[in-house]
This record gives C-alpha cells, structure tokens and sequence, in this order.
C-alpha cells in the first residue's frame, strides 16, 4: 500500500507545483496586460523577440558578431577621438609631479584648460546645463566657497554655521512649497541624489511596515531616468506608465491599474525633463492616497519656477507643493533655477516619520556609531554655503522676476514654433522646458537639430518620439527670438534641399533609432562614458 500511495503523493506535489507556475506567471501577465493592454503588449512582445532574435543571431551566425563589434568600435573611436581631443602628450599629466608645482605655474595650467572650452554659453544658445543668475551671483558664491573651503557637514561640531545655513536652505525651500509643521528635508548633491533618497525611503518604509520583499514603484515613461538608476541600485522594479499622445501627461487610469500589494509609491514630474509637461500631481496624489500609498513630486528641474509661476504672472490650474493631499515628498534642485553651484538640491518630505527611513545608521561599527542622512558621508560645506549665499541673494522677489523672465522667453519660444509650418509643440508646456518635433516626414527633425547646430545652438535631442528639447533659462531670455528665426530657416533649408541637415546628430541620432538591437547602443555608451577619463 506504501509503495502504491507513492506516487499518488509525487503527482500531487508535481500538479501543484505546476499550478503554482501557472498562478505566479499568470499573475505577472495578467498585471502586464493591465498596464500596457494588448496593443502595448504585443508591441512589447515583438521587441523581446527581435532582441533575442538578435543576441542568439550575434552568437550562432559566424561572423555576425565579430562584424557588429566592428563597426561599434568602429564609431566609438570615432567618439571618444572627438571627445578626448588631440591634446599633445607633453600637456598630459598622467602620474604626480616630482616636484610640486608653485601656485602661479598650478593657475597657469588651469588658465589654459579653461581655455579648452569653447562655446560661447553667455549667448544664451545652450538648453540648460548652466543656470547662470549673473556675474555678481558668480563673484558671491565663489566667495563662499572660499571661505568655507574646508567645512564638512558632517562634523557639525566643527562647522556649526554650515549645519545652520544647512538648516535654513531645508526651511526656506519648504515654505516655498507649502510644507506642513511636520515637514522636513535634506540637502543632497543633486536632484539625482534626492531622487534616489525618496526611492530608498519608501523601499525601507514598505518592507518594514508592510513586509513587501519585491517592491515596485510606478513613474510615467517621461519621469527622469534617476527613477530608473534607483530602480536598479535598490532592487526596485520600475513599472513605467505610457504617457497621453496628446497632452503628454502620464495616463491616470493606467497608473491605477498598475498598483498592486507590491507597490511602493507613485511618482510624477513637475515638469518632465523632455517635453517639459507638468503630470496632474493632483490626481496621482489623490490615487496614491486612496491606495495608502506615498507620492512623490519631481520637481528638480522646475524647483525654483513652480512656486514663483503664479506670482510671476502664470498661475498654473492646480497646487504643485505640499497643500495636494496625498503629496508626502517632493524633490527640488537648488542648482538650477535657484542659480546655487553645481551639486545642491534638497529632498523634502511631509514628516520626519518618513524620512527617518532615508537615514543610514551603523550602531557596531568599531569606528564609533555612526549616522548619515543621505548617500555621502562627508560633503562639501563650501556647496551648501554657495546655495545659502545664492538663496539668499536672491530673495523671493528676485526668483519671482527671473521667474517672469524665462517662462516669457518660454513661451515666446512656444508660440513661435507653433507657428512654424510643419513642426508641433509637444503637450502643453507651462513652465521653462518645452519640446517641438516634426509632422512633415520630408523635414527631419534631427536635420533641423543638425542646421541649428551647425548656427552654433546646443540643444537637446530627442528620441520616442524624435524631437528637439529646450531648457529656457536666464540666459535664453535674449535668444529666444532668434532661436524661432533660426528654426524656421530651418525648416525652410531642408524643404529645399533635404541633404542640408546631414550632419552628426542626424547620422548618430538617425542611426541610433534605426538600430534594432539596443545592445549595440549600449555598448556606444560604454565607449562614452570610458572617454570621460581618458588620457
């Protein structure tokens, strides 16, 4: 009887082990199709296909392979040659001098790698990249700098004044934003960073308090890919939700369908870095709350115009800051439209609850105890007395007029374009972030990007779908107008003679999203990032 019940017992365990599959796979792709329905999933499908496809062809097909890594390296030379430059080898310090160098030879040498630069940014032509408030903010914050050369914030007892200017950036910029009594912050090194801060406190914050072990959080496709670097640092799965075709706004019932008991929090911008559309903040933040899930608020690139717009003269249609029930953090960067040097941006959240799961805290360390509040241990002070010396400068009144300033240029940019035969604004830009693409397929968007390179513009390309990007800031505020002229010649240039845009960001651009197998760009990134530090 033993041995006939045998295997009556390795079936059972087989059947149910075969359920269990079917259950969890089944699951995941019912998930699936609710979040990208079956248009987007066969879409989805296709490409997994093809890029397998692909990888298995590189491996088995003789010759394939060695002919693909021949031609990537063949165009990462080619960029990182562009990218290093020809500086002769004498000029090239590659181990520490014998001897030191006196500090008129040390500023020499920096004089002329100062000299290696050469676009002319003061004219206004660069998206972004650098948010200049003017020269005398420059002469302030160096000399900030200066004197706090050596302070570490995390010595609070050695430098208490940068733990009080620390202190006062976090409070100023949560008034800006409405914050409760409760609320409370950090100064980190930029919006990735802060970016990073919310992912891992609310990864922490969910498996402590509801013991969820594979954490998924939801973001629009358009969220800044600092969400996705946090995704893949922190073990997170990243669920990204299509955004609307025509307002560019991320598609609330979609994000709705996506939660799940593994949800850790929803997330939105305001604006996004590539089209510059503000998500309905309001209706997340509603569904998340709804959900007993937290919310958190991009707003590293539009920190300092968010809460000036209305004062400005452009009332945006809802709340962006802490009065949205259901909003518990939002992400601002001090060093951009707040004119702070590079590497300062502040995380805030709606109470201290909360941002007790940012900290790291090591109570055995043989070291001593120790405690960080954010990614790095120590941190330069002379940053954070840069952000306070600019803040203060400038006041609420000097970020309202800047304020005014670019989202008029913004807008003159906008209402140019749309004017603009054969060209579209993407969405509805409100603020200082707008993106055009191409509805005429005679002219190439990224031949446009090329002609307006070439007029000594340096703007942003885009990709999903081709586009053109612009950054307004300060200094776009006397170039706005020639920009306009500058895109309809264009326009006009290639209606005439189509081979006028062929240049490097056609050739790269229009290769890279012809290119099917999307290892082979990563691979071209890999040869990017290595020439960053080569000699």
């Amino acid at each position: 009887m033993e041995l006939a019940a045998q295997p009556n017992v390795l079936e059972t365990v087989k059947n149910l082990l075969l359920a269990y599959t079917v259950y969890k796979y089944g699951k995941y792709l019912l998930a699936y199709l609710r979040v990208k329905g079956v248009r987007g999933s066969i879409v989805a499908l296709f490409k997994g296909i093809l890029q397998k496809s692909i990888t298995l062809a590189r491996r088995f097909v003789p010759g394939a392979n060695a002919a693909i890594a021949a031609q990537v390296e063949k165009n990462v030379s080619s960029l990182q040659k562009k990218l290093v430059g020809d500086t002769p080898e004498h000029l090239k310090q590659r181990a520490l001098p014998a001897k030191g160098l006196p500090a008129a030879a040390v500023v020499t040498e920096l004089k002329r790698l100062k000299a290696l630069e050469h676009v002319d940014w003061k004219a206004g032509k660069v998206s972004g990249a650098i948010y200049h408030g003017g020269d005398d903010v420059n002469k302030l914050v160096t000399d900030a700098f200066g004197m706090f050369t050596i302070a570490n914030p995390l010595h609070p007892e050695l430098f208490p004044g940068v733990r009080q200017m620390e202190a006062e950036i976090v409070s100023m910029v949560l008034r800006m934003y409405n914050a409760p009594d409760s609320g409370c912050g950090n100064v980190t090194s930029g919006g990735t960073e802060s970016l990073l801060m919310a992912v891992k406190t609310y990864r922490d914050m969910a498996r402590k308090l509801r013991g969820v072990t594979e954490p998924e959080m939801i973001a629009p496709f358009t969220i800044h890919t600092a969400i996705d670097k946090a995704a893949l640092y922190f073990g997170v799965k990243l669920v990204h939700i299509a955004v609307d075709p025509v307002t560019g706004q991320v598609d609330i019932p979609k994000v709705a369908r996506a939660i799940n008991a593994n949800t850790i929090m929803l997330a939105g911008s305001a604006p996004n870095f590539p089209h510059g559309i503000v998500d309905p903040i309001p209706e997340l933040a509603a569904l998340a709350k709804k959900h007993k899930l937290p919310m958190h608020v991009d707003a590293c690139l539009g920190g300092f115009i968010v809460p000036f717009a209305e004062k400005a003269g452009f009332p945006l249609p809802y709340h962006i800051d802490f009065r949205v029930d259901g909003v518990t953090s939002i992400s601002v960067d001090t060093h951009k439209y707040g004119f702070a040097p590079k590497g300062s941006s502040v995380i805030m959240y709606k109470s201290k609850e909360i941002r007790n799961y940012q900290y790291c805290i090591a109570t055995e360390w043989p070291g001593g105890v120790y405690c960080s509040p954010s990614v790095s241990g120590s941190r330069p002070g002379a940053l954070i007395a840069g952000c306070w010396a600019a803040m203060m400068h400038f006041g609420e009144s000097g970020y309202v007029e800047t304020t005014r300033q670019i989202i008029t240029a913004t807008r003159t940019i906008i209402d140019g374009i749309k004017h603009i035969e054969h060209l579209r604004v993407i969405g509805t830009p409100l603020l200082s972030v707008m993106a055009f693409d191409s509805i005429n397929p005679n002219v190439k968007i990224y031949g446009v990007a090329d002609i307006l390179d070439k007029r000594g513009w340096h703007l942003n390309v885009l990709q999903n779908p081709p586009a053109i990007h612009i950054a307004c800031t300060f200094l776009t505020v006397k170039s706005a107008k020639q920009l306009v002229t500058d895109v309809k010649e264009a326009v006009e240039m290639l209606l005439k003679d189509p081979s006028s845009g062929n240049g490097d960001v056609a050739a790269i651009y229009g290769t890279m999203a012809s290119v099917p197998d999307r290892s082979v760009i990563s691979d071209v990134c890999v040869g990017f990032l290595d020439a960053l530090t080569m000699m």
